[in-house]
């Protein structure tokens, strides 16, 4: 494999001198010479194949990129107080904001959603819990005249006046959340949505979770940094993690987040600085989870960079597929600097104006490890 750009020749010599010439859907063929007598390995990857996988290619281009520090740390919670908020009925839930997502301010007492069985085959559970608190009630007046008569035992009556008991509970513990449109959720306490579990719409269940508040809107991210970085800390104002738990990229930009503070000295017993963010509560963010931590520093232009999921890594050293042709792929290693999570700032083996496969990646490196020949296609 050659690790350049230059004195790749195109051309192909049809007198093979002993080499397989092979074209196919994701195969090698072995038969291009460069300036130098030696050959570079063409990957064949048509046009259906790379739809079908959705394969993506970037042009590289000089960005800003910018320092980093990888480092880790842990997700801390500010004693908040969290509440799930849970169906009180079985039905169709319609959410009270159209604009119900994570992050929405909720006061105490506020309608979260309305649940209703209206349509559904059961008919509305809050219309038969009425009728039958009204029936109960009803014959409970009757056999307390009947009881003083003496017409009825007392043991049927006992029966009758526990039966509209029972239904008097069951009523006065809806009535309160009864509305034309169905059953009331309210919120028992003011914060924040921190998370939405049901979409609008949807069918639930009596005691099936449909959101949580949160009285505190904010998390903290703690990251421990070697002292060797002090210099630089002044330049960090964000960074970007990723929980053991979750192969997602948090961006603390997008989570409103802000550095609160960085240590101006080390702990008594450690050779590690703090450095501590807050950023908006929301999603699937677990308090007191470790993560590994990339802190984004000073700003530097004209940065060569590759989204991390373009690189390949083989023993240590780190290759990219480059596209030199509608269907012609072949394989570059390259040499890596800082990481952000997100993009790779690439030192050497790539120039401005490259293809280099960002999607697909593994596909296109089965292809090149396979070699295959398919059917009619040897010449």
């Amino acid at each position: 494999m050659t690790g350049c750009h230059t004195g790749h020749n195109r051309e192909h010599d049809h007198d093979h001198g002993g080499h397989d010439h092979n074209h196919g859907d994701g195969h090698i063929h072995n038969t291009s010479t460069d300036k130098e007598g030696g050959h570079t390995d063409e990957i064949i990857f048509s046009h259906e194949q790379a739809e079908a996988i959705g394969l993506q290619i970037e042009t590289v281009q000089p960005r800003t990129f910018h320092q980093v520090i990888k480092t880790s740390g842990e997700i801390q919670n500010q004693t908040a107080d969290e509440v799930t908020i849970a169906a009180t009925a079985d039905g169709i839930i319609t959410f009270a904001r159209s604009s119900f997502i994570e992050g929405t301010p909720i006061g105490p007492g506020e309608t979260v959603v309305t649940i209703s069985s209206r349509n559904l085959p059961e008919g509305e559970r809050t219309s038969r819990i009425r009728v039958d608190y009204e029936n109960a009630r009803s014959e409970y007046e009757r056999a307390k005249n009947l009881i003083e008569d003496k017409i009825i035992s007392t043991r049927e009556y006992e029966q009758i006046r526990s039966r509209y008991e029972t239904a008097r509970i069951a009523y006065e513990a809806q009535a309160g959340s009864v509305s034309d449109k169905g059953i009331v959720v309210k919120a028992p306490i003011g914060g924040f949505v921190k998370n939405r579990m049901v979409e609008q719409g949807a069918y639930v269940t009596v005691g099936q979770p449909i959101a949580t508040i949160t009285r505190n809107r904010s998390l903290q991210l703690r990251a421990e940094v070697s002292e060797k970085y002090y210099p630089v800390l002044k330049n960090i104002q964000t960074a970007h993690f990723r929980t053991a738990y979750s192969n997602t990229l948090y961006k603390l930009e997008n989570l409103n987040g802000r550095l609160l503070s960085y240590g101006k000295t080390a702990g008594n017993q450690s050779y590690y600085i703090p450095i501590t963010f807050e950023f908006d509560n929301v999603g699937d963010i677990l308090p007191g989870a470790f993560t590994e931590i990339w802190l984004i520093g000073a700003a530097q232009p004209d940065k060569l960079t590759l989204p991390v999921s373009a690189l390949s890594e083989e023993q240590g050293l780190y290759f990219v597929y480059r596209q030199i042709g509608e269907e012609e792929y072949q394989k570059q290693e390259i040499t890596i600097g800082m990481n952000d999570g997100e993009r790779v700032e690439i030192l050497s083996g790539i120039t401005t104006g490259d293809k280099v496969v960002i999607q697909g990646v593994t596909q296109i490196k089965l292809a090149a490890n396979a070699g295959l020949i398919p059917e009619g296609h040897t010449h």
